[in-house]
């Protein structure tokens, strides 16, 4: 992070900014950018032991869903999103989806953002109809290239993912691959301020 004494951008309204306020900036962005995996890991760890009545807390819901793709030998953008697919629950509690579906887009394929943001609509077939609610509201995006994969990886990894008895890798067998996973952009309008 930024220390007081770091030099800074002179400019008080982005308008007048010159090429080398931006050079200032763009040094900073880069280092804070690639402090990303450490403060994904941080957040991860806020959702232990947070049960929210659930049989086995959030974060071992998230190492149990990974541990399945992981087992099951999907690759590591997959298992890093199977990872990290809930950890918006505790920030935004109406569409924690959307919070890991934002953080991993610039780092995997389409496909597996388009899983991480849709997951939440899809996993309510299992549950929604106990709320009240059309657990059939998947069936909006059957059109979408992307429908099979994410009705997959919430009947085989995300649905099944709260027994307390199943095996559960430890974060720290993840994060390796979170490193990897998040070291470069795919797709991102930043990514040139790296290089």
């Amino acid at each position: 992070m930024s220390t007081e004494s770091a030099e800074r951008a002179r400019f008080t309204s982005i308008e007048t900014s010159t090429a080398a306020d931006w050079q200032v900036i763009a040094k900073e962005f880069g280092d804070f950018a690639r402090q990303l995996p450490d403060r994904i890991l941080t957040h991860l760890k806020l959702l232990d032991g947070d049960f929210g009545g659930f049989p086995i807390d959030r974060l071992t819901h998230c190492l149990q869903t990974a541990t399945r793709a992981h087992r099951d030998g999907r690759d590591e953008a997959y298992v890093v999103c199977a990872l990290l697919h809930d950890l918006g629950d505790v920030l935004a509690t109406y569409n924690h989806p959307d919070v890991a579906a934002a953080l991993v887009k610039p780092f995997v394929p389409e496909a597996y953002h388009w899983m991480v943001a849709h997951h939440g609509i899809f996993q309510g077939y299992y549950f929604f109809h106990h709320l009240g609610m059309d657990r059939h509201m998947r069936a909006q995006f059957r059109d979408s290239p992307h429908y099979a994969l994410t009705e997959e990886f919430c009947a085989k990894y995300d649905s099944p993912a709260f027994d307390p008895a199943a095996e559960t890798l430890p974060l720290s067998y993840f994060e390796p691959m979170l490193r990897r996973v998040f070291a470069e952009p795919r797709n991102s309008i930043y990514r040139a301020a790296l290089d």
